[in-house]
């Protein structure tokens, strides 16, 4: 089944500046405009102006030279974009044998963008993976067998895609 999520109205950046607030907060649940733009590696004047945007939306608390903080809706989309990147980047590394990196530039792209199923599909077929590993050989073992080869392990059923076209 899947989980209800919050619904995405803001842009990628947007999502990227409260993913990297929620990241960069600390104990006093707050971070600065400084930190911001380095994360980010963006201009101070490009946050203050996200910043504004998203005080408008009612998504963080800030004000003029002052400490950033998320709202309650903000920290609510802030968990769930965190949620995506994480689950892609582990399904990327884990499952498709992909150098962490690359995986992280990818989950950064690709969790503006992706549905709810598709990323709660992804998540389920981690779990199933680590729950259901045929004997001593798994299927990312397998998967990367059949990478470095680039032909699929005797022992498999069926034949490849490419063979039923």
């Amino acid at each position: 089944m899947v989980k209800p999520q919050v619904e995405r109205q803001n842009t990628p950046s947007m999502e990227d500046y409260l993913e990297a607030i929620a990241m960069l907060r600390g104990e006093d649940k707050v971070a600065r405009v400084s930190q911001i733009s380095q994360k980010l590696k963006v201009k101070m004047p490009s946050v203050t102006s996200a910043l504004r945007k998203l005080s408008e939306k009612e998504l963080v608390l800030h004000q003029k030279y002052g400490y950033v903080e998320l709202t309650t809706e903000g920290d609510k989309m802030a968990k769930d974009i965190i949620r995506r990147h994480k689950a892609l980047s582990r399904f990327f590394t884990e499952i498709l044998d992909i150098e962490r990196e690359t995986a992280e530039e990818d989950a950064c792209k690709i969790e503006h963008v992706i549905s709810p199923l598709g990323l709660e599909r992804i998540i389920k077929f981690i779990e199933f993976v680590e729950a259901c590993p045929q004997g001593e050989v798994n299927l990312p073992k397998r998967y990367k067998h059949y990478l470095e080869p680039g032909e699929l392990p005797e022992d498999c059923l069926g034949k490849g895609l490419r063979e039923r076209k």
